[in-house]
Order: C-alpha cells, then structure tokens, then sequence
C-alpha cells in the first residue's frame, strides 16, 4: 500500500533564500533512499538534497530559480509501504518450527564461523594517499556530506595542484560519520581526510577471516574479499582519478557532484561540456548532448601534440623557474581562474577588431561639475559614468547590429529590444561586471544611483548570477588609474566593449587659435563576424559627437 509524503528541505546550516540551480528527478521517477532530488547553491557551497526514503516521484513542487528555506516544501513522494524485508534473526530454540524447512548446513559451514553472525561495526580512518609528486594540495570541492553511505571507489573529494585536478575515492564501502577537512586546506599524503563506519563482515557466503584489516591509505587498500575476478576485468581502481591529466590547468568545470558522477560514467571530460545552467553551471542535459553531438560528429582529428587535437593550441611547456633564483608562489584567486576561463573562451571564439577614437568632453564636464550641488542634494555621487551610459544608449539605437548577439549555431542574428549595460568593476578579488537594466529608461540620477549600489555589491562580494546576466554591452573604464589607450576583450555573447581612458588637456585647433580641450580616448572592440570596420568606425564617431555636445542625447 502506498501513502503520499511531503518532502520538506531539512536544516542545511546558516544558510538562507537558498538558489534551486538544479532539478534532478522529474515526476514519475523512482527513487531511492539517498537519491539527490535538487541541488542548491548558496555564494559558498553547492548542496544536493537527498530522498529521506524510496518511492515514486509525484508533483515537484519547487522550480529552477527559486530561493528556498528550511521547512519549504520540495516535492510529494509516493511512499512504498513495505521495504525490503530484514533478515530475520536466528529463532529461538522454541521457535524452531517455524524454520522446519530450511536447508540444513553443511559441515564446512559449521567447521567454521561465517559473516551470518551479527556483524559489528567499526570506524575506519581514510587518509590522503600518495598522489604523487605534489605537496600542500588544496581542496575545491566535498563530493559527500556526513551520514552519506558511501561505495567503493566512490569520489570523496577533489583536490587541485598546479598541474592537475584529482578526485579522491573511498577505499572501501561504509557511512560517512566525518569529513575531518575543509573547502580551502591544503593537504598532504597521509593527512586525516575523513572517517567511514563500516561492518567488519558483509555477505552470507564470506567467511570472517576472508575480511582484511583496517586500512587507512588507499594505496594500502585491499578488496573486501578476495573473489577470483573474471577474465579480462581490470584491477580495480586504487589511486586517485586525474580528473584532467593535462601537463597545465585549464579551468575549473562548474558541475554538481551528481553531474560530475554521470559524466565519469559516460567518460565525459566535464571541461570541453559547455554549460547551460546558472553561472554557466553544467546539467546532465549538458552531458547528454555533448556525447550526441560527439557522436554526430565522430572521433577527433588524429594527435599531434601529446594527445591533442589537431586544431587545439599546443600547451606552454612547464619551467621550474626555482633553478635560476629565488621564487614564491601565490594562490590565482578564485574569481580570477573564472573570469580568465571566460576571457580565454571569448578571445578565442571571437574574432576581434579594435577601432581607437577620442572624444571633446569638455563642456560635458563642466555641466557634469555644475551638477554636483543638485546630486548631493539627492543623495548621489554625480561622475562621468551615467553620461557615457546614456551616450552608449543613444549609440546603440542608433546603430542596433551592436545590441545583437549571434546565435549558437552562428546562422542567425538575435536583435535585442532592451538595453542594458555592463560596467566592469574593480574588486578586490579581481574583475566583476554587473549590468545595470534598462539604462535608456532612467535619468542621470538615477543612474548614478544604481552605479553605486552595484559597485558597492561587487565590491562586498554580494551580487547575485542574476545581477551580472543579460548586458548587451559592456564598458570598462581606466580612465580613474591612466593608460592612453587599450584593446578590451569582448565580453560574449555580446558582440561589443567600450574602453575608456583617461583624459587630459590638450592644445585643439579651433580655426583661429589653439585652446586647451578635455579630450578622453577611447576604444571599441568588437566581434567582426557582426560588425565591419566602416560600422565600428561609424559608431565610435558617432559616440565621440554625443560626447562632444551632450545636448544631441535629446535629439
């Protein structure tokens, strides 16, 4: 008999409003106990959610997006009223009719005891085996939670060196009962990783002493029992899985550990799978079309550089810069190894052309100035900003092949009928550039006003996915620090950047005398498969005239 139950998400720690980025069963999926259901990620962890027990699933009750808490309902589990039979223990002398008719042991099974007896459990350490030539190992990701029941050979964390990325797995089957690490620390062979609860004996058929003794490196490992294995099967795995074997890193896949497991199984290196999900999060979907567009497409062009493909770039051999002097190394932060994955993917997609132009904004300047006794008044820092955000809007209206971006097939054009604008700033984690929505709609003040609400978010780490997604350009300033000029990269999917400098004064010729003119060089990369070098040019000087006379943003 079944019974329906409502599955609530259960306390997961100080977090709160907590994002639903994946949905990992649909209605009508039988799960079991332990089976993750959703994945949630909060700005420090991602979470998958198990099913407190087996069933069917019936109305998902959360979607893609939402922000949950504990309590919140997640989704209606049709129940199986009656599990799996225990074993029934051994009757009484006075019960022993009710087993008249069971086989009767053999003499060899009564020589002996046998794993039929009341296995004890017991805490075996796992510690970090050795993983090579590498030292002081940081980890980037827990692939399990305490109370997790874990499988032999099942990944229990990733570690990241220099050189490669490595998942850690479970020397033998059990319960978590402690991750005795922490997101951030680096390792090194033989530290304590975590604790896993096992059964000294297992099986009806294994015999007691067939069961090895506590292990506590994986490289010591010895399988549970010593069954002949048939002809042709590999010895199974005892050493760490080089998630990327590659002599250099290449970027850090954004999957869920259900994701990571699914793509192992398909033999799928998650770093080539584009993601579609938040953040550029890679879904089982990703994977699935990955390997059917693999498939499609057949085996990759044949090895040239120590198995690469023919087309990929060849890799930057690796120096030990210590044997010409003294060296120290410093950790590349987080939000730089991201941000530069997403550069390095846009310089090489994007054919770029930059076009170098100046703009007079000395009357805008002195209006700018002339502002600032009205902005204090409401509450807003006036700069230079909320103007060139207002010319760019013009711009674009002006010329909308720059408010498009391509299609993933490259065959179609998508014109986009809103405008927003992406303002990289400056953090001190690295680069972030939020996007401040429907620009064309809002007055200066209020520009100036969302700027430095998003600035101080960036800055204090708190924006959202939703925050930095869907400009339709971007502009990056130095004109605050110096520079003369230089090339942004594009920020794809969009098809264009504005750069800008700093300004100076400089002598102009006004056709009777040189005066002294602000001038502020700028530049504007863009993607060539959409824009030709006569439409860049257009654009900039149009850009420059807004600029030049601020009053043409009325026209």
């Amino acid at each position: 008999m079944a019974q329906m139950i409502e599955v609530l998400l259960p306390d997961i720690g100080d977090f709160h409003d907590v994002e639903v980025i994946e949905i990992l069963v649909n209605p009508g999926d039988r799960v079991e106990a332990e089976d993750p259901l959703i994945t949630l990620e909060s700005d420090k962890a991602s979470i998958e959610i198990p099913s407190p027990q087996a069933g069917v699933v019936g109305e998902v009750r959360v979607a893609l997006g939402d922000k949950i808490n504990q309590g919140d309902l997640l989704l209606m589990l049709d129940t199986v009223a009656q599990a799996a039979a225990p074993v029934a223990p051994e009757p009484e002398p006075e019960a022993a009719e009710l087993v008249a008719d069971a086989p009767a042991p053999t003499p060899e099974r009564e020589d002996r005891p046998t794993a039929e007896m009341p296995a004890e459990a017991e805490i075996r350490e796992v510690s970090l085996p050795d993983i090579g030539d590498f030292k002081d190992v940081e980890i980037i990701e827990l692939l399990v939670g305490v109370g997790d029941l874990v499988e032999t050979e099942q990944s229990l964390l990733t570690l990241e060196s220099d050189k490669a990325t490595m998942e850690i797995p479970a020397p033998f089957a059990g319960t978590l009962k402690s991750i005795d690490v922490a997101l951030g620390d680096k390792i090194n062979r033989g530290d304590l990783i975590a604790r896993i609860e096992t059964t000294a004996v297992s099986g009806a058929q294994t015999p007691v002493e067939a069961v090895p003794e506590p292990v506590s490196t994986i490289a010591d490992a010895a399988p549970a029992a010593e069954t002949p294995r048939p002809p042709g099967e590999k010895e199974p795995l005892r050493r760490p899985v080089l998630a990327r074997p590659s002599d250099a890193p290449r970027g850090k896949a954004h999957a869920s550990p259900g994701v990571r497991r699914f793509a192992r199984e398909l033999g799928v290196d998650l770093f080539y799978v584009p993601g579609s999900g938040p953040k550029g999060r890679i879904t089982k979907e990703d994977v699935q079309n990955f390997v059917k567009r693999a498939l499609a497409e057949g085996a990759p062009a044949a090895s040239t550089d120590a198995g690469r493909g023919a087309l990929e770039l060849p890799s930057i051999p690796a120096v030990d810069f210590s044997k010409f002097g003294e060296i120290e190394e410093r950790e590349l932060g987080r939000l730089k190894k991201l941000s530069g994955a997403h550069l390095h993917r846009s310089w090489l997609n994007v054919p770029h052309v930059t076009q170098f132009d100046d703009a007079d904004i000395t009357e805008l300047e002195a209006f700018r100035k002339s502002q600032k006794d009205d902005a204090a008044k409401a509450d807003v820092k006036l700069t230079f900003m909320p103007f060139l955000m207002k010319a760019v809007c013009k711009a674009l209206a002006a010329y909308p092949q720059f408010n498009s971006s391509l299609s993933p097939e490259g065959d179609k054009l998508i014109m986009k009928k809103y405008m927003h604008i992406g303002v990289a700033v400056d953090t001190p984690n690295g680069l972030v550039v939020p996007v401040i929505r429907d620009v064309d709609q809002k007055g200066i003040f209020e520009l100036a006003r969302d700027l430095a609400e998003m600035s101080g978010k960036a800055r204090a780490g708190k924006l959202s996915p939703s925050e930095m997604q869907g400009g339709c350009i971007s502009i990056s300033s130095l004109g605050g620090i110096g520079g003369t000029q230089f090339s942004p990269i594009v920020n794809a999917p969009e098809v264009a950047i504005l750069g800008i400098s700093r300004a100076e004064m400089q002598p102009k010729w006004d056709g009777e005398a040189f005066a002294p003119r602000l001038i502020m060089p700028f530049s504007l990369s863009y993607d060539h498969r959409v824009i030709d070098g006569v439409e860049g040019v257009r654009l900039t000087s149009y850009l420059g005239g807004l600029l030049g006379d601020i009053r043409r943003l009325l026209l």
